[in-house]
């Protein structure tokens, strides 16, 4: 399986937000992320859905590793 392949499986969290904010990043920026983004998203999906959500709405602060990825997805969706 390709790695593009397995994450666009991973990305799919279960809520539509998620999956969407998500799968979103995954289609529009990986392709042009340099490694340290990629294995930072890869490493975003497999933190808990309830951490994930409340980092992107702002409901709590992200580590500082995903910090920057964050945003990133945040930019593109106003939530």
């Amino acid at each position: 399986m390709s790695e593009l392949a397995r994450l666009r499986w991973r990305v799919r969290r279960g809520t539509r937000e998620l999956d969407r904010m998500l799968g979103h990043w995954l289609e529009v920026r990986h392709a042009q992320a340099d490694a340290a983004r990629r294995a930072d998203f890869d490493a975003l999906l497999d933190c808990a859905d309830p951490d994930i959500w409340d980092w992107l709405v702002g409901q709590a602060e992200p580590p500082p590793r995903f910090k920057p990825l964050i945003d990133e997805i945040r930019a593109d969706h106003s939530v």
